[in-house]
């Protein structure tokens, strides 16, 4: 399938090179036409704001499937505007290596999204599995611009197009590039840690009697990190390893994670309550590891050669058809799922392929909903997957309960059951991972004081992690192991938004981890984790400039954070070190006049003052003080 990739991504661009070549005047010619002049009345769309954020319209494929697209206008809010990293858009629930575009791992643990065959590798999956676009209906071309330049060398610009051919079909793409140089032991500028590339281009298509919709999307990324192993803390101890020049482990090893798939939703209206679909993903995933650093510096050595080049690869294909309905307030959809995967590991000095592997898994599911009104609604989804694996899920959402449940037992990821590289080999055929977990805020209050009280549940048994242990097999410390036992973790949280002074607020939210039950010793979580806001709001300037301005708080206590391995691009239980508490505060504006959006925001403000930073991973030093700009504007024409 990866040869078919690149034939297909040059059509994709010459069709949408073809539709840019469109007129746009067309389009607004379309507009006139469904509205005639009388007499002497002028349509002057050159001059006047006739299209923008409320004529262009979007919606997921998730409304779509449900029947409900629920087309809403495009969002030109500022509230979380400035966070533009991963770790901060995700609310610093995420530890990243220091610099933005590297390795992810959630502090909360969560229960799986699939419960069949996967390829293990996660580490990066945040930066392609969050990009999933959206759908739109347009009344004219529309375009978005959102550049950003941080400080020492980190950029990310979002490109995003989408215009109507006809009011029945809809097209359009995104690009996202990732671009951030070295932040230790740069040599000069364009000396690149992190290059990422991210595009997808998206069609939606209604026939004229509105009984048959298709939707399809193509989707691609490329991720490359050069590692840098952290700081190593023999030759800075102590403070030091927040040193500007402070050298690296690793000056020669790079990771990279590819992925591209093609996505088809189809359904055929066959009556109001009854319609038959089809889903259809053609997904594959390659993850490399390359280095030509000193054997000596990784925790095993299995194939002894001057350079290592080790190649994971896993597709797979899905194919899932059923039925589907709404009756008044009522959703329903039942369905076959087929499914098949290949996973192999190559080592491309030996020139040989260690593992070849492939299956097919089958399921059946239930999907049921009910719409009690905009504000309320309950929704449950019922899976099982031939084997012994299944997935129960449960949600409501109302305007003072939000819950959710889901219990399943899943397959362990490829990976972790079978791997052989340069630095590490294990055969280990593993058992089911049962995952139950609970969440539940009750809501209360009014404009004036907000309050969410609630809390998080979680149980696994047979999980499976990479633990940091006593030497094994080619002295490989960090394996991959299947608890024994169980893990139980009861998280209550608070959060709120407080308004005084008329256009002052202030929004915190407090978590406490308790560990009931922790089999094996791997669950690692800090005891108060908090984030916090404190903002002013205003119009000013006679309402030409709407402004937000403030603070971002957060702080953990200090814990056993889950350190790094390299070699597998997997984080691991450590018992070593102890990532300490450090406020973490930033600075920042926002404003909007008219289209146009803007923010200047100075990252770490503590730093700055008393000399010393802070780790989210072990040896790894968090971001410095730095000054991010960033601003995004809109076109309809």
């Amino acid at each position: 399938m990866r040869s078919l990739i690149p034939a297909l991504s040059r059509g994709l661009i010459l069709g949408v090179l073809m539709l840019l070549m469109v007129p746009a005047q067309a389009q607004r010619q379309r507009t006139k036409q469904e509205a005639p002049r009388v007499g002497s009345t002028i349509l002057d769309d050159s001059t006047k704001m006739v299209y923008g954020p409320e004529t262009t319209k979007w919606t997921t494929e998730a409304d779509i499937f449900k029947g409900n697209p629920r087309y809403r206008p495009l969002d030109t809010a500022l509230l979380e505007y400035h966070r533009w990293t991963y770790v901060q858009r995700f609310r610093n629930f995420y530890q990243d290596l220091g610099v933005m575009g590297t390795a992810l791992n959630e502090i909360y643990p969560s229960a799986p999204s699939i419960i069949g065959a996967t390829s293990g590798f996660k580490s990066y999956t945040p930066y392609y599995g969050s990009q999933e676009p959206v759908y739109f209906d347009t009344k004219s071309p529309f375009s978005r611009f959102h550049l950003i330049w941080g400080g020492k060398g980190r950029a990310m610009t979002v490109v995003e197009f989408s215009r109507n051919i006809n009011p029945r079909w809809n097209f359009g793409f995104n690009y996202r590039p990732i671009l951030v140089e070295k932040q230790l032991s740069s040599f000069s500028n364009n000396d690149m840690m992190v290059t990422s590339h991210y595009y997808d281009f998206f069609t939606t298509y209604q026939s004229k009697n509105n009984r048959y919709f298709l939707l399809f999307n193509f989707r691609r990324i490329r991720h490359q990190v050069v590692e840098t192993g952290g700081v190593d803390t023999l030759a800075y101890p102590g403070d030091q390893v927040y040193n500007q020049n402070a050298k690296p482990v690793l000056t020669q090893t790079k990771t990279e994670e590819f992925r591209a798939s093609f996505h088809i939703y189809q359904h055929y209206q066959l009556a109001s309550p009854f319609q038959l679909y089809h889903l259809a993903d053609f997904i594959t995933e390659e993850n490399r590891f390359q280095s030509k650093d000193n054997n000596n510096l990784f925790d095993a050595t299995v194939i002894d050669t001057t350079v290592s080049q080790d190649l994971a690869t896993f597709s797979s294909m899905r194919q899932e058809a059923g039925v589907k309905g709404n009756a008044g307030k009522i959703y329903y959809s039942t369905y076959y799922k087929l499914r098949t995967y290949k996973y192999t590991t190559h080592q491309l000095e030996n020139k040989g392929s260690a593992f070849n592997l492939s299956g097919y898994e089958q399921y059946l599911g239930l999907r049921v909903g009910f719409q009690l009104d905009s504000l309320t609604d309950f929704s449950g989804s019922a899976e099982y997957l031939f084997g012994g694996y299944h997935k129960l899920e449960a949600s409501i959402r109302s305007p003072w309960l939000d819950a959710y449940f889901v219990n399943s037992v899943s397959k362990p990821g490829q990976m972790q059951q079978y791997y052989s590289g340069s630095h590490d080999d294990w055969t280990q055929p593993l058992t089911g991972i049962n995952t139950t977990q609970a969440k539940a805020m009750v809501k209360v209050g009014n404009p004036m004081l907000g309050l969410r009280v609630g809390g998080a549940l979680t149980i696994y048994d047979h999980n499976v992690f990479f633990k940091e242990g006593a030497p094994g097999a080619y002295g490989q410390r960090v394996l991959p192991i299947q608890s024994s036992g169980t893990q139980m973790i009861l998280c209550p949280e608070i959060n709120g938004s407080m308004r005084f002074l008329r256009h002052l607020y202030f929004r915190p939210q407090v978590i406490y981890s308790s560990i009931v039950r922790n089999d094996d010793n791997m669950i690692k979580l800090p005891l108060f984790f908090v984030n916090a806001q404190l903002v002013y709001e205003n119009l000013v300037f006679k309402s030409r400039l709407q402004m937000h301005m403030g603070l971002d708080f957060h702080w953990r206590s200090t814990y056993q954070a889950l350190a790094y391995d390299v070699p597998m691009q997997s984080f691991y239980v450590q018992e070593r070190v102890y990532t300490k508490a450090f406020p973490v505060v930033d600075v920042y504006f926002v404003g909007k006049m008219g289209r146009f959006r803007f923010f200047v925001k100075y990252n770490n403000l503590i730093q700055a003052f008393v000399g010393t930073g802070y780790q989210m991973t072990p040896n790894y030093p968090g971001q410095r003080s730095v000054l991010d700009l960033g601003f995004d504007f809109m076109l309809f024409d």
